[in-house]
């Protein structure tokens, strides 16, 4: 039996049963026409009574080629995928939820995105209008568990429709809130009944959907850039610090590398930006990072320019000093992001691409930008000596596998436009530190890997190391690949995640599994919440609550009809085929029994608790 139909009906005392005049072009036909014109492809969610019109409207929208409804099975999994898809495409993504525990399952996600800025549009349903104010079954409104003020403080934009001539306007003004800088999810709360009802408006787009959402011209400050050009011209030694928010700025800002002869080390979520083989890299620093990237910052140098971060505490190395003084000048295009370094000699506020396309154009018609070349030239000739905390477990061969080999491996077993999506927890951590892919193709821009992708700060389709630092939610990688293969179906997808975090979400991997989608599963096994342990021992603390069982992650694939892998040691990894695996409609899962004694390049964490000097 349709389970959508069993929604409908356990609601029916609440949600009066569809009548044959909805059929018609209702406010959900509206909601999903405009998505299908701004190049929306999936709506991510679980199915429920109060927002099952919409499900209607998805698949009518699905028989005329329009978006496709994707069905999560947790509602927080439908969250992480639209900021997948989000993240890879550039587009908006679409999460949908009955009122509700519906609802409250979502919010974990959509924090998550709205600390990162990834833009998102949330729709949660809600009873029939009349029945607000009598304990209606999930009544979600001011009389009920109030949703709509829960959502308030994750999202750029929050509003409940209480009319159908609100649907049209509210909806817009939410894609566009969405996608503004900074950008975030917006949401709508609607009544099903309203859902169902015909609009009063035209039932085509009566807005030039093409004119709202074009990209807007990019206005650069020139005093800023000269000031900054002038600058740059009186350092002899200058770092660059990269941050995710540079995705679509890369080619132009390793351009700009280049001309200054300069360095750079990155953000933990701003590596999958760049080549980690490029010779002026010197690490990551912040969370997971490099000790190379921290001394070269400790060195004094003369000019930090750091291009697209916000300075949390992952991103800045627990608010460094070494990073956060005097000689930074930081780059942006988020006012609130440059709020958080008033210690900084020059704040630059523009598109970053701009910004950087700007400067290069200023260098290559300069004559004088051949000062760095002496000092800093001599600097690039040499090796990165050093770069990893245990360069011995990088290449042990000892049983059970080391984290550190494991990544190794990852890096070496799979092409070159893979993508990495590394969970939170200690996932992340040695996916930051070690992973360290060989070969990587020139950095492509977003419409030459996602056709008709909206190129937007965000939006970095060349990024091929994802994480989430700010929010860090254990679970968010696994539906996160899941959205990611569903914006970009050419390249492999590996999902990098722990046992814990696994237990918590794992249960997306049938979506995969269901849409056909060739993503890998990679799960460090320790049968712990290893961060959690190894948190305890650096700080001398109590170990409790950080055992998890023993479980066979390989057995429980095959319950659910997908192939696996166990790996103890290193050698197991020549057994695989992992063209075969590439090849595959479906997802793999690899259930790697690391050694859990292993302790991860966590010293900056512990540090800001103050459990260790």
């Amino acid at each position: 039996m349709d389970t959508r139909s069993n929604a409908v009906q356990q609601d029916s005392l609440t949600v009066p049963r569809i009548s044959s005049q909805s059929a018609s072009f209702t406010a959900a036909d509206l909601i999903v026409s405009h998505l299908k014109d701004i190049g929306v492809e999936y709506v991510f969610g679980v199915p429920g009574g109060a927002i099952e019109p919409l499900y209607d409207a998805l698949a009518r929208s699905e028989r005329r080629g329009g978006p496709k409804s994707i069905v999560a099975r947790h509602e927080a999994g439908a969250a992480y995928m639209a900021d997948g898809y989000a993240r890879e495409t550039g587009k908006i993504g679409v999460c949908i939820a009955t009122s509700g525990p519906g609802a409250t399952n979502l919010i974990t996600g959509v924090a998550c995105a709205y600390e990162t800025h990834v833009p998102m549009l949330v729709i949660t349903g809600q009873p029939v209008l009349p029945s607000f104010g009598k304990r209606a079954l999930q009544e979600s409104g001011c009389t009920g568990v109030n949703t709509l003020g829960m959502f308030r403080h994750c999202t750029r934009y929050n509003s409940f429709v209480s009319h159908i001539d609100q649907v049209e306007s509210k909806m817009l003004n939410a894609l566009m809130r969405a996608q503004q800088a900074p950008s975030g999810p917006a949401h709508l709360s609607i009544p099903v009944d309203i859902l169902r009802e015909l609009p009063t408006v035209n039932p085509y787009a009566s807005y030039d959907m093409d004119m709202l959402f074009r990209k807007k011209p990019s206005l650069v400050d020139e005093y800023a850039v000269q000031s900054l050009l002038a600058e740059m011209g009186d350092a002899r030694r200058i770092v660059f610090l990269i941050g995710n928010g540079c995705a679509e700025a890369i080619e132009a800002l390793m351009k700009l590398v280049d001309l200054t002869q300069a360095v750079f080390v990155t953000t933990p979520d701003g590596k999958g930006l760049i080549n980690p083989r490029h010779p002026a890299y010197r690490g990551v620093f912040g969370f997971g990072g490099h000790a190379s990237a921290d001394a070269l910052l400790r060195s004094s140098p003369d000019l930090i320019l750091a291009f697209g971060t916000g300075f949390g505490e992952f991103a800045s190395g627990g608010w460094s000093a070494n990073l956060l003084n005097k000689q930074l000048i930081h780059i942006d295009s988020y006012e609130e992001n440059l709020m958080r370094s008033p210690m900084a000699r020059l704040h630059v506020r523009g598109r970053i691409r701009s910004v950087c396309e700007r400067l290069v154009k200023l260098l290559e018609g300069d004559s004088r930008n051949a000062y760095h070349l002496l000092e800093v030239g001599r600097v690039k000739q040499e090796r990165l000596e050093g770069m990893f905390q245990s360069p011995e477990g990088f290449h042990s061969d000892a049983t059970p596998i080391k984290p550190q080999r494991l990544m190794k491996e990852l890096s070496e077993r799979f092409p070159p436009n893979t993508r990495f999506v590394a969970d939170a927890g200690n996932s992340m951590v040695w996916s930051v530190h070690y992973l360290q892919p060989l070969n990587r193709r020139a950095l492509r821009t977003p419409e030459q890997v996602v056709p008709n992708a909206r190129a937007d700060r965000r939006s970095g389709t060349a990024n091929w190391l994802r994480v989430t630092m700010d929010f860090a939610p254990m679970g968010w990688a696994i539906g996160c690949a899941v959205g990611l293969a569903h914006g970009n179906q050419q390249d492999p997808v590996v999902c990098i995640t722990g046992d814990g975090a696994y237990l918590m979400s794992g249960q997306e991997i049938t979506v995969a599994a269901q849409q056909e989608l060739p993503v890998i599963f990679v799960i460090l096994n320790d049968s712990a919440y290893g961060m959690v342990m190894h948190g305890q021992r650096l700080a001398g603390s109590e170990q409790i609550g950080f055992e998890l069982p023993q479980v066979d992650f390989s057995m429980m694939a095959a319950a659910m009809g997908i192939p696996s892998h166990v790996i103890n040691g290193p050698e197991d990894f020549d057994q695989i085929d992992f063209a075969t695996i590439l090849r595959r409609k479906g997802p793999t899962l690899l259930d790697v029994r690391i050694d859990r004694e292993e302790v991860p390049p966590m010293n900056v964490r512990m540090k800001t608790l103050g459990t260790v000097k």
